[in-house]
């Protein structure tokens, strides 16, 4: 079972600066943006933000239909998913075998796939073209 103190060491190794916000809970800093590593027994979530959605009454039918698709068939770790107006992406990792190699599949996975989708997802979104909080990463 991976402890909070095994986490730090994981964090560590993966050469990103990091911070501790919460007990259990780490803010990685990376180009995609900040990724958060919550210890919640029996899991550790990861989760990065992708932009916040568009208020109002704009038709976004095409843009889930598109992050369905990409859920089944362009993410290797984790989904995406709606939370509080943001689009986030997510993955649950079981404590009990995780292993540093892993994580960070885990983490590079959402980074990745933020990365490479989020230029599409910004036109079906009908978001302007400057960046949101917590993005400075490629397209």
């Amino acid at each position: 079972m991976v402890t909070r103190e095994d986490l730090e060491s994981f964090l560590i190794r993966m050469d990103m600066d990091w911070s501790e916000v919460d007990e259990g809970m780490f803010l990685m800093q990376s180009p995609s943006g900040g990724v958060v590593v919550h210890l919640s027994d029996p899991v550790l979530l990861v989760r990065l933000k992708v932009m916040d959605l568009p208020n109002g009454e704009a038709d976004l039918a095409e843009l889930y239909r598109t992050l369905l698709e990409l859920n089944a068939t362009d993410i290797v770790h984790g989904a995406y998913g709606i939370e509080d107006g943001e689009l986030i992406l997510t993955d649950t990792l079981e404590l009990q075998n995780l292993d540093f190699e892993e994580l960070q599949a885990s983490v590079e996975s959402l980074q990745f796939a933020a990365s490479s989708h989020l230029g599409r997802i910004k036109d079906l979104a009908g978001a302007d073209d400057g960046r949101t909080e917590g993005e400075d990463g490629g397209e």
